[in-house]
């Protein structure tokens, strides 16, 4: 919030916690898309008091940083044994060694869950992109610091291309 927000009457939304929401008349007219209380929405002239929407805070559509539209639902059991579920931007989504990181709903913030808590995992391994050919060995750490390294500076070298052949979709 800025500093001189509450002179224009802008809060955050109660909601999903965006900033720049209005409360206008007993209605909270929210600035997020995917919030409940949006303005451009019917829902948006909701009331304040109103009861919880139907779909929950974690399955709304992320809206922060570059949503390609194609979403995929994550179903994640936390350390406290807890089930979550989260909407993630699937084309953020990115492979690690033991975990997957992706963008979610509803602000876009980057998480990162280990696979063996995602309980869906079938569903989410057939969304993500695959960087290695089934039955392809993965490269060499040699390797894979090449294709970062003119990957970031936009650069090549015949090594470079080499490697680019033998892993076409890294």
């Amino acid at each position: 919030m800025a500093f001189l927000d509450f002179l224009t009457g802008k809060i955050n939304c109660p909601r999903c916690g965006a900033g720049g929401a209005k409360e206008e008349g007993g209605r909270i007219l929210c600035p997020n898309p995917t919030c409940p209380y949006y303005a451009g929405t019917a829902l948006g002239s909701a009331p304040q008091g109103a009861g919880s929407s139907s779909t929950p805070r974690s399955a709304q559509a992320p809206s922060g940083g570059s949503s390609s539209g194609r979403t995929v639902a994550i179903r994640y059991r936390n350390f406290k044994g807890e089930e979550k579920e989260f909407l993630a931007d699937a084309d953020s989504a990115r492979r690690m060694a033991k975990r997957v990181s992706v963008s979610v709903a509803p602000k876009g913030v980057r998480i990162s869950l280990a696979y063996d808590r995602i309980s869906n995992w079938s569903q989410l391994d057939g969304v993500l992109s695959h960087r290695v050919e089934p039955g392809q060995a993965p490269p060499s750490q040699r390797e894979r610091q090449v294709l970062a390294y003119h990957k970031k500076y936009k650069t090549t070298s015949p090594l470079y291309e080499q490697i680019r052949a033998k892993y076409p979709n890294w």
